[in-house]
Protein backbone atom coordinates (compact mmCIF):
# COMPACT_ATOMS: atom_id res chain seq x y z
CA UNK A 1 0.00 0.00 0.00
CA UNK A 2 0.99 3.70 -0.39
CA UNK A 3 -0.12 6.19 1.74
CA UNK A 4 0.16 10.42 1.90
CA UNK A 5 -0.52 12.18 4.50
CA UNK A 6 -1.41 16.33 4.26
CA UNK A 7 -0.76 18.38 8.09
CA UNK A 8 -1.99 21.97 8.30
CA UNK A 9 -1.73 24.00 10.39
CA UNK A 10 -3.18 23.30 14.03
CA UNK A 11 -5.77 26.12 14.46
CA UNK A 12 -6.07 27.54 17.92
CA UNK A 13 -9.90 26.70 19.41
CA UNK A 14 -12.25 29.88 18.49
CA UNK A 15 -12.77 32.41 20.89
CA UNK A 16 -16.53 32.07 22.23
CA UNK A 17 -18.96 35.24 21.14
CA UNK A 18 -19.99 37.54 23.48
CA UNK A 19 -23.40 37.16 22.93
CA UNK A 20 -23.81 33.50 21.88
CA UNK A 21 -26.75 32.58 19.41
CA UNK A 22 -27.92 29.43 18.20
CA UNK A 23 -28.46 30.59 14.38
CA UNK A 24 -24.75 31.52 14.04
CA UNK A 25 -23.08 29.17 11.98
CA UNK A 26 -20.46 27.10 13.38
CA UNK A 27 -16.52 28.17 12.05
CA UNK A 28 -15.84 26.12 9.00
CA UNK A 29 -13.20 23.05 9.75
CA UNK A 30 -10.05 23.61 7.06
CA UNK A 31 -9.77 19.55 7.24
CA UNK A 32 -13.29 19.00 5.66
CA UNK A 33 -12.01 21.15 2.53
CA UNK A 34 -8.50 19.55 2.31
CA UNK A 35 -10.70 15.91 2.69
CA UNK A 36 -13.50 16.87 -0.02
CA UNK A 37 -10.66 17.86 -2.57
CA UNK A 38 -8.32 14.68 -1.65
CA UNK A 39 -12.06 12.53 -2.20
CA UNK A 40 -10.92 12.31 -5.96
CA UNK A 41 -7.52 10.68 -5.75
CA UNK A 42 -9.52 7.57 -3.90
CA UNK A 43 -12.30 7.01 -2.30
CA UNK A 44 -10.07 5.83 0.83
CA UNK A 45 -9.77 9.63 2.97
CA UNK A 46 -9.80 10.05 6.26
CA UNK A 47 -9.24 12.71 8.76
CA UNK A 48 -6.86 12.19 11.87
CA UNK A 49 -5.36 13.83 14.77
CA UNK A 50 -7.54 17.16 13.87
CA UNK A 51 -4.65 18.49 11.97
CA UNK A 52 -4.18 15.68 8.90
CA UNK A 53 -5.68 14.15 6.21
CA UNK A 54 -4.66 10.71 5.30
CA UNK A 55 -5.07 8.60 2.19
CA UNK A 56 -4.49 5.97 0.32
CA UNK A 57 -3.75 5.54 -3.58
CA UNK A 58 -1.74 2.56 -4.77
CA UNK A 59 -5.10 1.63 -6.56
CA UNK A 60 -5.20 5.08 -8.29
CA UNK A 61 -1.51 5.23 -9.24
CA UNK A 62 -1.82 3.97 -12.94
CA UNK A 63 -4.83 6.32 -13.51
CA UNK A 64 -3.02 9.93 -12.65
CA UNK A 65 0.20 8.77 -14.64
CA UNK A 66 2.12 6.94 -11.70
CA UNK A 67 3.39 7.55 -8.86
CA UNK A 68 5.97 10.39 -9.44
CA UNK A 69 3.50 12.22 -11.57
CA UNK A 70 0.89 12.35 -8.60
CA UNK A 71 3.68 12.89 -5.97
CA UNK A 72 4.23 15.89 -8.25
CA UNK A 73 0.87 17.15 -8.18
CA UNK A 74 -0.36 16.83 -4.88
CA UNK A 75 3.42 18.61 -3.46
CA UNK A 76 2.24 21.84 -6.41
CA UNK A 77 -1.56 21.86 -5.53
CA UNK A 78 -1.89 21.09 -1.88
CA UNK A 79 0.02 23.95 -0.22
CA UNK A 80 -2.55 26.21 -1.52
CA UNK A 81 -5.59 24.40 0.64
CA UNK A 82 -3.00 25.10 3.98
CA UNK A 83 -0.86 22.26 3.55
CA UNK A 84 2.25 23.00 5.48
CA UNK A 85 3.85 19.13 5.32
CA UNK A 86 3.41 16.24 3.22
CA UNK A 87 4.89 12.37 3.63
CA UNK A 88 4.75 9.73 1.74
CA UNK A 89 5.03 5.93 2.71
CA UNK A 90 3.88 2.27 3.42
CA UNK A 91 1.58 3.13 5.97
CA UNK A 92 -0.76 6.05 7.09
CA UNK A 93 1.57 6.52 10.55
CA UNK A 94 4.24 6.72 8.71
CA UNK A 95 3.33 8.77 6.38
CA UNK A 96 2.06 11.57 9.35
CA UNK A 97 5.63 11.35 10.74
CA UNK A 98 7.35 11.78 7.86
CA UNK A 99 5.30 14.98 7.11
CA UNK A 100 5.69 16.43 10.62
CA UNK A 101 9.22 16.09 10.00
CA UNK A 102 9.37 17.64 6.88
CA UNK A 103 10.56 15.00 4.63
CA UNK A 104 8.32 13.71 1.45
CA UNK A 105 9.15 10.21 1.50
CA UNK A 106 11.29 7.05 2.21
CA UNK A 107 13.77 8.00 -1.02
CA UNK A 108 14.43 4.24 -1.40
CA UNK A 109 15.38 3.56 2.44
CA UNK A 110 14.08 0.92 4.58
CA UNK A 111 11.43 2.20 6.86
CA UNK A 112 12.64 0.93 10.16
CA UNK A 113 16.00 2.87 8.97
CA UNK A 114 14.03 5.98 8.41
CA UNK A 115 11.46 6.03 11.80
CA UNK A 116 14.91 4.96 13.77
CA UNK A 117 16.26 8.58 13.52
CA UNK A 118 13.03 10.73 13.85
CA UNK A 119 12.05 12.40 17.27
CA UNK A 120 10.00 10.52 19.07
CA UNK A 121 7.74 14.55 19.90
CA UNK A 122 6.30 13.63 16.69
CA UNK A 123 4.46 10.37 17.03
CA UNK A 124 1.50 11.84 18.92
CA UNK A 125 1.16 8.60 21.35
CA UNK A 126 4.55 9.27 22.44
CA UNK A 127 5.08 13.29 22.39
CA UNK A 128 2.74 13.88 26.01
CA UNK A 129 5.92 11.84 27.32
CA UNK A 130 8.92 13.33 25.56
CA UNK A 131 9.71 15.14 28.52
CA UNK A 132 10.28 12.17 30.83
CA UNK A 133 11.66 9.82 28.21
CA UNK A 134 14.18 12.28 27.63
CA UNK A 135 15.37 12.40 30.60
CA UNK A 136 16.16 8.90 30.47
CA UNK A 137 18.51 9.38 26.97
CA UNK A 138 15.40 8.76 25.25
CA UNK A 139 14.95 11.49 22.23
CA UNK A 140 14.25 9.09 19.07
CA UNK A 141 12.02 6.36 18.01
CA UNK A 142 14.65 4.19 17.57
CA UNK A 143 15.52 4.77 21.07
CA UNK A 144 11.66 3.97 22.24
CA UNK A 145 11.39 1.20 19.92
CA UNK A 146 14.36 -0.36 21.94
CA UNK A 147 12.95 -0.12 25.74
CA UNK A 148 11.51 -3.09 26.88
CA UNK A 149 7.92 -3.35 26.19
CA UNK A 150 6.50 -4.40 29.36
CA UNK A 151 8.30 -1.57 31.32
CA UNK A 152 6.61 1.16 28.85
CA UNK A 153 3.23 -0.71 28.62
CA UNK A 154 3.58 -0.18 32.58
CA UNK A 155 4.26 3.09 32.92
CA UNK A 156 3.49 4.64 30.08
CA UNK A 157 0.03 2.31 28.42
CA UNK A 158 -0.71 0.55 25.85
CA UNK A 159 -1.64 3.51 23.60
CA UNK A 160 2.24 4.55 22.84
CA UNK A 161 3.51 0.68 21.79
CA UNK A 162 -0.27 0.27 19.46
CA UNK A 163 0.97 3.82 18.14
CA UNK A 164 4.89 2.88 17.20
CA UNK A 165 3.65 -0.65 15.67
CA UNK A 166 1.24 0.96 13.49
CA UNK A 167 4.09 3.46 12.23
CA UNK A 168 6.48 0.58 11.57
CA UNK A 169 3.75 -1.44 10.00
CA UNK A 170 3.26 -3.99 12.57
CA UNK A 171 0.07 -3.51 13.25
CA UNK A 172 -2.97 -2.40 11.33
CA UNK A 173 -5.33 1.03 11.51
CA UNK A 174 -8.72 1.48 11.34
CA UNK A 175 -10.34 4.85 9.91
CA UNK A 176 -13.47 6.06 9.19
CA UNK A 177 -13.54 6.85 5.85
CA UNK A 178 -15.04 10.54 4.51
CA UNK A 179 -18.49 9.78 2.25
CA UNK A 180 -18.61 12.19 -0.70
CA UNK A 181 -21.67 14.57 0.17
CA UNK A 182 -24.36 14.73 -2.56
CA UNK A 183 -24.31 18.94 -3.23
CA UNK A 184 -21.04 21.53 -2.91
CA UNK A 185 -21.57 23.99 -0.41
CA UNK A 186 -18.33 25.35 1.34
CA UNK A 187 -17.72 28.60 3.12
CA UNK A 188 -14.87 30.47 4.22
CA UNK A 189 -14.04 32.95 6.98
CA UNK A 190 -11.38 35.33 5.43
CA UNK A 191 -8.66 36.48 8.28
CA UNK A 192 -9.00 39.59 8.08
CA UNK A 193 -11.90 41.70 6.47
CA UNK A 194 -11.35 42.59 3.24
CA UNK A 195 -12.97 45.49 0.70
CA UNK A 196 -11.20 44.64 -2.56
CA UNK A 197 -12.93 42.83 -4.58
CA UNK A 198 -10.18 41.25 -6.91
CA UNK A 199 -8.29 40.28 -3.61
CA UNK A 200 -11.25 37.91 -2.93
CA UNK A 201 -9.81 35.48 -5.56
CA UNK A 202 -6.90 34.59 -3.42
CA UNK A 203 -9.25 33.15 -1.00
CA UNK A 204 -11.89 31.88 -3.64
CA UNK A 205 -9.54 29.70 -5.57
CA UNK A 206 -9.00 27.23 -2.54
CA UNK A 207 -12.83 27.14 -2.95
CA UNK A 208 -12.67 26.50 -6.51
CA UNK A 209 -10.06 23.77 -6.12
CA UNK A 210 -11.95 21.85 -3.43
CA UNK A 211 -15.59 22.60 -5.81
CA UNK A 212 -13.15 20.89 -8.72
CA UNK A 213 -11.93 17.91 -6.20
CA UNK A 214 -15.36 16.85 -5.32
CA UNK A 215 -16.03 17.31 -9.23
CA UNK A 216 -14.05 14.88 -10.28
CA UNK A 217 -14.75 12.24 -7.27
CA UNK A 218 -18.31 11.92 -8.62
CA UNK A 219 -17.46 11.82 -11.85
CA UNK A 220 -19.16 15.28 -12.78
CA UNK A 221 -18.97 18.98 -14.03
CA UNK A 222 -20.58 21.73 -12.94
CA UNK A 223 -22.02 24.36 -15.63
CA UNK A 224 -21.13 27.10 -12.82
CA UNK A 225 -20.61 28.43 -9.70
CA UNK A 226 -22.37 31.48 -7.32
CA UNK A 227 -19.94 32.57 -4.97
CA UNK A 228 -21.48 34.71 -2.19
CA UNK A 229 -19.90 37.20 0.37
CA UNK A 230 -21.07 38.10 3.67
CA UNK A 231 -19.95 41.66 4.66
CA UNK A 232 -18.77 42.69 7.99
CA UNK A 233 -21.08 43.25 10.65
CA UNK A 234 -19.37 47.08 11.17
CA UNK A 235 -20.84 48.19 7.83
CA UNK A 236 -23.12 51.18 6.83
CA UNK A 237 -26.90 50.51 6.95
CA UNK A 238 -27.49 50.82 3.03
CA UNK A 239 -24.66 48.13 2.18
CA UNK A 240 -26.76 45.47 2.99
CA UNK A 241 -26.01 41.86 4.14
CA UNK A 242 -23.92 40.90 1.89
CA UNK A 243 -23.77 40.14 -2.42
CA UNK A 244 -23.33 37.30 -4.92
CA UNK A 245 -22.12 36.48 -8.65
CA UNK A 246 -22.80 33.60 -10.46
CA UNK A 247 -20.12 32.54 -13.49
CA UNK A 248 -21.52 30.07 -15.70
CA UNK A 249 -19.66 28.51 -18.41
CA UNK A 250 -21.71 26.87 -22.13
CA UNK A 251 -21.23 23.28 -20.93
CA UNK A 252 -20.58 21.07 -17.64
CA UNK A 253 -17.13 21.21 -16.84
CA UNK A 254 -14.45 20.89 -13.94
CA UNK A 255 -11.52 23.14 -15.05
CA UNK A 256 -9.87 25.09 -12.18
CA UNK A 257 -7.91 27.52 -14.20
CA UNK A 258 -10.98 28.08 -16.57
CA UNK A 259 -13.08 28.64 -13.88
CA UNK A 260 -10.39 31.13 -12.08
CA UNK A 261 -10.37 32.98 -15.30
CA UNK A 262 -13.85 33.98 -15.23
CA UNK A 263 -14.08 34.42 -11.40
CA UNK A 264 -11.40 37.28 -11.56
CA UNK A 265 -12.84 39.28 -14.97
CA UNK A 266 -16.08 39.64 -13.05
CA UNK A 267 -14.63 40.67 -9.99
CA UNK A 268 -12.25 43.10 -11.71
CA UNK A 269 -15.35 44.66 -12.49
CA UNK A 270 -16.89 44.62 -9.08
CA UNK A 271 -16.94 47.19 -5.99
CA UNK A 272 -17.80 46.26 -2.69
CA UNK A 273 -20.19 48.02 -0.99
CA UNK A 274 -18.45 47.20 2.66
CA UNK A 275 -15.91 44.86 3.83
CA UNK A 276 -16.32 41.00 3.35
CA UNK A 277 -15.78 38.62 6.16
CA UNK A 278 -17.04 35.71 4.55
CA UNK A 279 -17.15 33.98 1.78
CA UNK A 280 -19.34 31.26 0.33
CA UNK A 281 -19.65 28.44 -2.77
CA UNK A 282 -22.12 26.51 -4.24
CA UNK A 283 -21.91 24.41 -7.44
CA UNK A 284 -24.82 25.34 -9.93
CA UNK A 285 -26.05 22.72 -12.89
CA UNK A 286 -24.01 19.59 -11.61
CA UNK A 287 -24.12 16.99 -14.31
CA UNK A 288 -21.91 13.61 -15.18
CA UNK A 289 -20.01 13.94 -17.61
CA UNK A 290 -18.38 11.17 -19.79
CA UNK A 291 -14.80 10.61 -19.69
CA UNK A 292 -13.08 10.56 -22.57
CA UNK A 293 -9.61 8.53 -23.59
CA UNK A 294 -7.58 10.39 -25.21
CA UNK A 295 -4.73 8.84 -28.24
CA UNK A 296 -1.93 9.80 -29.84
CA UNK A 297 -2.85 8.55 -32.73
CA UNK A 298 -5.52 9.99 -35.21
CA UNK A 299 -8.67 10.53 -34.23
CA UNK A 300 -10.39 9.42 -37.77
CA UNK A 301 -9.30 8.76 -40.91
CA UNK A 302 -10.16 12.36 -42.12
CA UNK A 303 -7.53 14.14 -40.06
CA UNK A 304 -5.28 14.58 -43.01
CA UNK A 305 -2.51 12.07 -41.36
CA UNK A 306 -1.82 8.46 -42.32
CA UNK A 307 -0.54 6.43 -39.25
CA UNK A 308 2.61 5.46 -41.33
CA UNK A 309 3.18 9.49 -41.68
CA UNK A 310 2.43 9.63 -37.70
CA UNK A 311 4.77 7.20 -37.02
CA UNK A 312 7.80 8.27 -39.19
CA UNK A 313 7.34 12.11 -37.42
CA UNK A 314 7.38 10.29 -34.06
CA UNK A 315 10.45 8.45 -34.99
CA UNK A 316 11.89 11.56 -36.33
CA UNK A 317 11.30 13.59 -33.17
CA UNK A 318 12.03 10.96 -30.55
CA UNK A 319 14.29 8.64 -32.76
CA UNK A 320 14.04 5.50 -34.40
CA UNK A 321 14.14 2.97 -31.55
CA UNK A 322 11.74 4.86 -29.50
CA UNK A 323 8.83 4.15 -32.34
CA UNK A 324 8.52 0.51 -32.73
CA UNK A 325 5.49 -1.04 -34.84
CA UNK A 326 4.69 -5.73 -34.48
CA UNK A 327 5.14 -7.35 -37.56
CA UNK A 328 4.06 -10.81 -38.05
CA UNK A 329 7.56 -13.68 -38.61
CA UNK A 330 7.25 -16.84 -40.76
CA UNK A 331 7.50 -18.86 -37.41
CA UNK A 332 5.23 -22.02 -35.94
CA UNK A 333 6.64 -21.00 -32.40
CA UNK A 334 3.58 -18.92 -30.83
CA UNK A 335 5.82 -16.38 -28.76
CA UNK A 336 8.59 -16.21 -31.72
CA UNK A 337 5.82 -15.14 -33.93
CA UNK A 338 5.64 -11.42 -33.95
CA UNK A 339 8.55 -9.31 -33.64
CA UNK A 340 9.08 -5.45 -32.86
CA UNK A 341 10.70 -3.19 -35.17
CA UNK A 342 11.57 0.31 -35.31
CA UNK A 343 9.09 2.08 -37.56
CA UNK A 344 10.99 3.34 -40.13
CA UNK A 345 13.03 0.51 -40.97
CA UNK A 346 9.83 -2.16 -41.35
CA UNK A 347 9.60 -3.67 -44.86
CA UNK A 348 6.58 -5.06 -46.91
CA UNK A 349 6.19 -8.32 -46.19
CA UNK A 350 3.67 -10.63 -48.19
CA UNK A 351 0.65 -12.09 -46.27
CA UNK A 352 0.66 -15.04 -44.64
CA UNK A 353 -1.31 -18.10 -44.36
CA UNK A 354 -3.91 -18.67 -41.30
CA UNK A 355 -2.90 -21.46 -39.58
CA UNK A 356 -4.62 -24.04 -38.32
CA UNK A 357 -5.38 -22.80 -34.79
CA UNK A 358 -5.90 -19.49 -34.21
CA UNK A 359 -3.12 -17.78 -32.16
CA UNK A 360 -3.93 -17.11 -28.41
CA UNK A 361 -4.61 -12.88 -27.61
CA UNK A 362 -2.38 -12.98 -24.52
CA UNK A 363 0.56 -15.21 -24.43
CA UNK A 364 2.20 -16.46 -20.99
CA UNK A 365 5.58 -14.61 -20.39
CA UNK A 366 6.70 -18.28 -19.36
CA UNK A 367 4.60 -20.99 -19.68
CA UNK A 368 2.61 -22.87 -16.77
CA UNK A 369 3.01 -26.35 -16.37
CA UNK A 370 -0.52 -27.92 -15.28
CA UNK A 371 -1.25 -30.45 -13.78
CA UNK A 372 -2.52 -33.80 -14.91
CA UNK A 373 -5.10 -36.12 -12.84
CA UNK A 374 -6.12 -39.35 -14.68
CA UNK A 375 -4.30 -37.95 -18.09
CA UNK A 376 -6.65 -35.04 -18.09
CA UNK A 377 -4.67 -31.62 -17.56
CA UNK A 378 -6.06 -29.33 -14.95
CA UNK A 379 -6.30 -25.69 -14.94
CA UNK A 380 -9.13 -24.26 -12.66
CA UNK A 381 -10.80 -27.30 -13.22
CA UNK A 382 -10.62 -30.12 -15.60
CA UNK A 383 -9.27 -29.23 -19.08
CA UNK A 384 -11.74 -30.46 -22.36
CA UNK A 385 -9.55 -30.46 -25.44
CA UNK A 386 -11.52 -29.11 -28.23
CA UNK A 387 -9.36 -28.28 -31.16
CA UNK A 388 -5.80 -29.88 -31.69
CA UNK A 389 -3.36 -31.50 -31.96
CA UNK A 390 -0.98 -29.16 -34.13
CA UNK A 391 2.56 -30.37 -33.75
CA UNK A 392 4.89 -27.78 -33.88
CA UNK A 393 8.68 -28.60 -34.70
CA UNK A 394 11.07 -26.03 -35.39
CA UNK A 395 14.04 -23.25 -33.89
CA UNK A 396 17.17 -25.76 -34.42
CA UNK A 397 18.62 -22.93 -35.86
CA UNK A 398 17.78 -20.31 -33.47
CA UNK A 399 20.42 -20.21 -30.76
CA UNK A 400 20.60 -18.42 -27.18
CA UNK A 401 22.93 -15.66 -28.08
CA UNK A 402 26.60 -16.80 -26.13
CA UNK A 403 25.57 -19.88 -25.62
CA UNK A 404 25.58 -23.66 -27.42
CA UNK A 405 21.62 -24.18 -26.68
CA UNK A 406 19.05 -23.56 -29.35
CA UNK A 407 15.66 -22.53 -28.98
CA UNK A 408 14.31 -25.82 -30.40
CA UNK A 409 10.63 -27.13 -29.36
CA UNK A 410 8.51 -30.33 -30.59
CA UNK A 411 5.16 -29.07 -28.94
CA UNK A 412 1.26 -30.89 -30.00
CA UNK A 413 -0.50 -27.79 -28.81
CA UNK A 414 -4.25 -27.63 -28.36
CA UNK A 415 -7.51 -25.01 -27.91
CA UNK A 416 -9.11 -26.37 -24.59
CA UNK A 417 -11.76 -25.14 -22.63
CA UNK A 418 -12.15 -24.30 -19.24
CA UNK A 419 -15.63 -23.80 -17.14
CA UNK A 420 -13.89 -20.84 -15.37
CA UNK A 421 -10.85 -19.46 -17.25
CA UNK A 422 -12.11 -20.09 -20.81
CA UNK A 423 -10.13 -20.95 -23.72
CA UNK A 424 -7.24 -21.47 -23.47
CA UNK A 425 -4.04 -22.67 -25.51
CA UNK A 426 -1.85 -25.49 -24.30
CA UNK A 427 0.34 -27.48 -25.44
CA UNK A 428 2.20 -31.24 -24.53
CA UNK A 429 5.81 -31.72 -24.55
CA UNK A 430 8.58 -34.74 -23.42
CA UNK A 431 10.82 -33.31 -21.02
CA UNK A 432 14.34 -34.47 -20.41
CA UNK A 433 13.26 -37.37 -18.51
CA UNK A 434 11.14 -38.41 -20.97
CA UNK A 435 7.53 -37.64 -18.51
CA UNK A 436 5.15 -36.20 -20.60
CA UNK A 437 3.94 -32.80 -19.61
CA UNK A 438 0.55 -30.05 -20.26
CA UNK A 439 1.70 -26.66 -19.96
CA UNK A 440 -0.30 -23.34 -20.42
CA UNK A 441 0.78 -21.32 -23.36
CA UNK A 442 -1.84 -17.94 -23.66
CA UNK A 443 -5.58 -16.94 -22.92
CA UNK A 444 -8.31 -16.48 -25.97
CA UNK A 445 -10.03 -13.16 -25.37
Amino acid sequence: MLWVALVISPTPPPEPPRTPSPEQPASPDPLDGLALWCLQFTPRVAKVEGCAVVLEVQASLKLFKGEAALKARISDEAPDLGVIGIGWASNAKAALVLARCGILDLGGRDLQTVLDALPLVELTASAEHAEVLARMGVTTLGHLRTLPRDGVSRRWGDDILMALDQAYGRMPEAFKWEVIPETFSVRYELPAREDNASALLAYARPMLMQMCGWLASRHAGAEGYTLRWVHDSMRAKDAGDGGEVTIRSAEPMRDLEHFTRLLAEHLAKLELLAPVGELRLDAVGVERVTEQSLSLLPQSLGSGESLILLAERLAARFGPECVLTPYRCDDHRAAFAARWSPAAKRKPRKPEAVPELPAPTMLQDTPIRLAVREGCPHYQGPLTLLVGPELVECGWWDRVPGTSTTQSVQRDYWVAISETAGALSIFCEQLDSGELAWFLDGVYA
